[in-house]
């Protein structure tokens, strides 16, 4: 069975690979806007199927004839409840950093793997406290850190790990892949996984 990654994502990339899975890439194209009243989880897991079924039916449209699973993801940030996205710019970043300083946030990550017609879904959920941030700290973080395309406005594993007081949860998560579920769910449906 062929593994297909429903994303563009560098980071999922690179914690599959690394994880010795061997997998080809798709990237999906879904409308990532939430459905009124859904909860972070609900919209989190909606996505990771997206994700996974638009890939599968782009392949299926194609005439591909070898035995795939569809493996997709998605990630976002929740503070008191509510979605925090991307950031538009680098004054929404500044504002995001803001509202996430001395504060705990989780991650969410809804990973789906579809397998023909039949979609698994898992939801990680980690939970990250700030250190306070000072207006300096944000500036230099603003200054060198790729922020623009990550949930929350930070990347861990990048130039905000000097951030984060506390972590409770999957590390990996937070990156954008909880590789202990993901590994666990491809061993479910018989996905080649390392030993």
């Amino acid at each position: 069975m062929v593994l297909v990654l429903a994303s563009g994502s560098p980071r999922r990339h690179e914690l599959l690979s690394q994880a010795g899975v061997p997998f080809i890439i798709r990237v999906a194209d879904v409308d990532e806007t939430a459905l009124a009243d859904e909860s972070p989880d609900a919209f989190v897991r909606r996505l990771a199927e997206a994700k996974a079924r638009a890939v599968s039916q782009v392949l299926s449209v194609e005439g591909s004839t070898a035995e795939l699973a569809v493996l997709g993801a998605d990630t976002i940030v929740v503070e008191a409840g509510e979605i925090i996205g991307k950031p538009r710019d680098r004054a929404h970043a500044r504002v995001l950093l803001g509202r996430l300083s001395g504060r705990a946030h989780q991650v969410l990550t809804g990973v789906c793997l579809l397998d023909g017609h039949e979609a698994d879904v898992r939801l990680a959920t980690t939970t990250v406290t700030f250190k306070t941030l000072s207006d300096a700290e944000i500036t230099r973080y603003l200054d060198v850190a790729n922020w623009a395309d990550k949930a929350g406005a930070y990347a861990i594993q990048e130039h905000a790990a000097y951030m984060v007081r506390r972590i409770d949860g999957s590390y990996t998560n937070v990156v954008g892949l909880p590789l202990c579920e993901t590994i666990e769910l491809l061993a479910d449906h018989g996905v080649p996984c390392p030993a």
